[in-house]
C-alpha cells in the first residue's frame, strides 16, 4: 500500500461532499449509497469499527499503485479518482473514473494484488474498509455481503459496456455514454443530473475512451452546436438526454 492514508465515507444531504475525516458512516451522506438499505444501525456502528480513516488524498495522490499488495477496498467519500494500468511498453491506459459513494480497490482481489492504480484526480477523501475484517463482518451479515457481490456485479457490467463500447461505436456515441454514466451516477448521489463538472481532463477522457485528444474536443464542440449540451471548459450542462440517448443507440 502506499503510505497515503486511507479515508472514510459518511451520510447527509445530497449537497457537497466534504473531506472531513473524523465523520462516520451513519452520519455520512452517502451511506444510502455505499451501504446495504437493510442494515440496522448497530450493524452500522460494528462496520464503522472496522473502517479506517485518514487526511485527505491531494490532487495527484495514490491511493494505491498497480502490483501493490491487496488488503483493503476503498469507498469514495469525496472528489474523483482515477484508475489506470500501465501497460507493456510503458504507456498508461485509464481503466474507470469513480465518484462519491462507489468503491474502489476491488481489482485486488483474486491475485492479491492490485491490477491497476488508483490516484485522486482533485483533493479526495475514502474509507478504508480492510478486507480482511469485511470478510469477518459479512460472515454476521448476508446483507452486507450480497451489497458487495452487487457492486462487484456491477463493476463488471460496467467493463463489459466499455469493450462494447469502445469496439462498436462512434467518437460521438462514446463521449454520450460517458456523460451519460455521469449523470445516472450522479443522480444516484442526489445531485443534478444535468448540469456537472468533469474532474477528468479531455486527455484522460480521450485515453479511457481510446480516443485522440482532437476527437474529444471535436465532439463536444460538435454536441454544443447542435445544442445537445452546453460546455464551458469542464462545465457540462445536459440540454437534450434524448438526443445523447439516440446518439448511444447508434441511430
Amino acid at each position: 500500500m502506499t503510505s497515503q492514508a486511507p479515508i472514510k465515507v459518511s451520510r447527509q444531504e445530497p449537497l457537497a461532499c466534504s473531506h472531513e475525516f473524523s465523520a462516520n458512516c451513519s452520519d455520512c451522506r452517502l451511506n444510502s449509497i455505499c451501504l446495504p438499505f437493510s442494515l440496522e444501525s448497530r450493524d452500522i456502528e460494528e462496520l464503522d469499527r472496522i473502517i479506517q480513516r485518514g487526511r485527505p488524498l491531494q490532487k495527484g495522490g495514490h491511493l494505491y499503485r498497480q502490483g501493490d499488495d491487496f488488503g483493503s477496498v476503498y469507498a469514495v467519500r469525496s472528489g474523483t479518482l482515477k484508475a489506470y494500468r500501465m501497460t507493456d511498453d510503458g504507456r498508461e491506459q485509464v481503466t474507470g473514473f469513480y465518484f462519491p459513494g462507489e468503491i474502489v480497490g476491488m481489482d485486488g482481489i483474486s491475485q492479491s494484488r492490485h491490477a491497476s492504480s488508483a490516484r485522486a484526480l482533485e483533493t479526495s477523501a475514502v474509507c478504508e474498509i480492510p478486507f480482511s475484517s469485511l470478510e469477518k463482518l459479512s460472515a454476521s451479515m448476508p446483507q452486507l455481503q450480497r451489497h458487495f457481490f452487487q457492486l462487484m456485479s456491477r463493476e463488471i457490467t460496467e467493463d463489459q459496456q466499455l469493450i462494447t463500447l469502445l469496439s462498436k461505436s462512434s467518437a460521438d456515441a462514446r463521449i454520450a455514454a460517458l456523460l451519460l454514466s455521469i449523470s445516472m451516477r450522479n443522480a444516484r448521489r442526489r445531485l443534478s443530473a444535468t448540469q456537472f463538472r468533469l474532474s477528468m481532463s479531455r486527455v484522460d477522457i480521450g485515453n479511457y475512451l481510446g480516443l485522440t485528444v482532437e476527437t474529444v474536443s471535436r465532439v463536444f464542440t460538435r454536441l454544443q452546436k447542435s445544442e445537445i449540451v452546453d460546455v464551458s471548459n469542464r462545465e457540462i450542462r445536459i440540454l437534450d438526454e434524448a438526443a445523447l440517448r439516440q446518439l448511444t443507440s447508434g441511430e
